[in-house]
């Protein structure tokens, strides 16, 4: 409950203020999204589920799109210190994405551990989009520093999106109270 209040005292200060100013949209649609999320408990409402099921088919078009026209752009952001062929891990998680995809539409009774594969797996990413700075890699029109810098807080997104979507995060704070 600390972090949610935390979170709605940044979003009431001339700081926050200047920085949707400053359109650093990224940092707003986070609190924003997280304060949302504290609201909603128990049964997921249509909002969330239609939340959930566009989850489902962005990965679903994305771990297709591993396969097929955006293989390569993908095999950019394989970090270049991991033991494996990037074509492999490529393929691997798109295969993984469709899963997870499929899964976050259709598997509703077990909406909320998907949600925490999900948001993992979300996590497990993240080096690969850090790689793509770090090593200057070109890559869905990520091509300057700034736009790769300014990719990063959206996995942070994904990772809110699949918690709240699913219910994940409302059923994590309800065991928390009991």
């Amino acid at each position: 409950m600390f972090f949610i209040d935390y979170l709605r005292q940044i979003a009431t200060t001339p700081v926050f203020n200047r920085l949707a100013q400053w359109n650093d949209f990224s940092v707003g649609i986070s609190i924003q999204i997280a304060l949302y999320m504290s609201y909603s408990i128990d049964k997921p409402g249509t909002v969330q589920t239609a939340g959930r099921i566009l989850l489902g088919l962005f990965l679903v078009l994305a771990g297709t799109s591993h396969l097929t026209f955006a293989r390569k752009e993908f095999q950019a952001q394989v970090p270049g210190w991991l033991p494996l062929n990037p074509d492999l891990v490529v393929v691997l998680s798109g295969i993984v994405e469709i899963v997870l995809g499929a899964s976050l539409v259709l598997l509703v009774k077990q909406r909320v551990a998907v949600g925490w594969i999900a948001a993992l797996f979300f996590v497990l990413v993240f080096p690969g989009n850090i790689a793509q700075l770090v090593e200057h890699r070109n890559a869905f029109g990520l091509d300057t520093d700034l736009a790769r810098w300014l990719r990063l807080p959206f996995q942070g997104i994904l990772i809110l999106v699949a918690l709240w979507s699913t219910g994940a995060w409302q059923q994590w704070r309800k065991t928390r109270t009991l």
